[in-house]
């Protein structure tokens, strides 16, 4: 074999090698592009499934939502119970008829709703030290009266009234000064109607 030969085939078989280098590294340069591609895909199928119905995300929401119970209505707060209504009216020297303030006393007293629930009412007349006991005691009376008619003009019941006249007996202030000269002040508080509204009575439990 000439050495011409010789160089030809040694060619030949290094053209071959190298192909058969550059084939390899081919596939493998493909292989680590698909593998790159997987793991990039990776994160965008775990947004794909966090989107989806039953991911965890949902999940602890729906947990969240299941606490409440829309079948348990809240308790509503209890109405503390009514106690007995009692107001004071006051009336001008000499007067037996309530004032514009008086009178709207009484009308708040009628609108009430303590008032509203039928019980009994009872209403204490009073006057200042001016007069004798007896004008006194029948000035009392009077005012009382005074406040009765009144509210039963309003609508209520004349049969739940009761009138004590007390006269000057319970002063709630001083008709004078301790230099014994005349405290109008005293008087004009002392001038008076005390009402008090009760709650209704219970009806007794009939015995079985």
């Amino acid at each position: 074999m000439t050495i011409s030969k010789w160089n030809e085939r040694a060619l030949r078989a290094a053209v071959l090698v190298l192909l058969g280098l550059g084939m390899t590294a081919c596939h493998q340069r493909q292989d680590a592009v698909a593998n790159d591609a997987g793991e990039v895909a990776a994160p965008a199928d775990n947004v794909a499934n966090a989107a989806m119905p039953g991911n965890d995300l949902e999940a602890q929401e729906e947990a969240k939502k299941s606490i409440i119970r829309a079948d348990i209505e809240p308790s509503p707060t209890p109405t503390p119970p009514a106690g007995p209504v009692e107001r004071t009216i006051t009336f001008p020297p000499k007067g037996a008829q309530p004032d514009q303030a008086g009178m709207a006393l009484l009308d708040a007293l009628v609108a009430d709703p303590v008032t509203a629930l039928g019980g009994p009412i009872t209403i204490w007349g009073h006057s200042d030290s001016s007069g004798s006991d007896a004008s006194n005691l029948l000035a009392s009376r009077h005012r009382a009266e005074a406040a009765r008619d009144y509210l039963v003009g309003k609508g209520v019941a004349a049969a739940r009234i009761t009138i004590i006249p007390l006269g000057e007996s319970r002063p709630i202030a001083p008709n004078r000064k301790l230099d014994g000269s005349d405290d109008p002040e005293g008087r004009a508080r002392n001038r008076r109607v005390d009402i008090r509204v009760d709650l209704p009575k219970a009806a007794p439990v009939a015995n079985p």
